[in-house]
């Protein structure tokens, strides 16, 4: 199972917010041992959305959208999303009546025809409710591709996401990601952060090109961090795969480890 993430909103591309929720939806779909390969952000326009749907469609078999399921006229995720998949939007009243409730409570009674909009959703899709705000995630699955979409702020993102993973997405993946984090250090005279990469990779050798589990280093303002990953059908067993290589790694790097964890973020 491939996944990619597309992020609509032309204020990603013009730096108006950080795009944390692909940073989000990337170590989510990691932990749920989701292979993802491409991320994409594009602009609030029908026609490039519609190229980089098209794009990613052909190369991945899962893809995560964030942002455009709003009720003003640029927000166009449904409608592109629905048209690849030959669907038409249809009234929702269940989300209708959330759209509804959900401004009553901010104190607003009259809805206009705009708000109505989020109540639009593709047919045969699965509704996903957003109880932190008003726009509700989409999945839509036919053949061997599913489209997932998720409502753009942060917060939304990840309370519908949580529901999509439980309800569709884990069921897609018949393994998980566990990774061990090594942080090197130099001698006692020698700052962390003056530990070159270089160095640290010339020592670990073909141990880099190891497939299952997979070692990277990654140079740090405090150092070098090495990852070890490994995909497991548990994380026991993902954790005897990685078994062997951090005790060789530990063996190769003797007196140069700050400290050796499991990543949890």
């Amino acid at each position: 199972m491939v996944a990619e993430i597309v992020c609509v909103g032309t204020e990603l591309l013009l730096g108006n917010i950080v795009n944390t929720n692909a940073q989000y939806i990337s170590k989510e779909m990691a932990r749920l041992g989701i292979d993802l390969y491409y991320q994409t952000v594009v602009g609030d326009n029908e026609e490039r959305l519609s190229n980089v749907l098209k794009t990613a469609l052909e190369r991945s078999d899962l893809i995560i959208m964030t942002g455009g399921l709003g009720p003003t006229k640029d927000d166009l995720t449904k409608e592109v999303a629905a048209a690849f998949f030959g669907k038409e939007l249809v009234f929702d009243k269940k989300t209708y009546e959330h759209v509804k409730n959900k401004l009553e409570s901010y104190g607003i009674h009259q809805m206009t025809e705009s708000q109505k909009k989020q109540a639009m959703v593709p047919e045969g899709s699965l509704v996903v409710a957003n109880t932190v705000g008003l726009a509700p995630g989409i999945i839509m699955a036919q053949g061997e591709k599913a489209i997932v979409m998720l409502p753009g702020p942060p917060k939304e993102m990840k309370a519908v996401l949580g529901e999509c993973c439980q309800l569709f997405i884990k069921r897609l993946s018949d393994h998980v990601f566990v990774s061990i984090n090594i942080k090197c250090k130099g001698p006692d005279e020698m700052p962390l952060r003056e530990i070159g990469e270089a160095p640290i990779a010339d020592l670990l050798g073909e141990i880099l090109d190891s497939e299952n589990p997979t070692v990277a280093t990654y140079a740090k303002e405090d150092g070098v961090l090495i990852r070890v990953t490994a995909a497991g059908k548990t994380r026991e067993e993902a954790l005897i795969l990685m078994k062997p290589v951090v005790t060789k790694i530990a063996e190769i790097l003797a007196g140069k480890i700050a400290w050796v964890k499991e990543d949890t973020d």
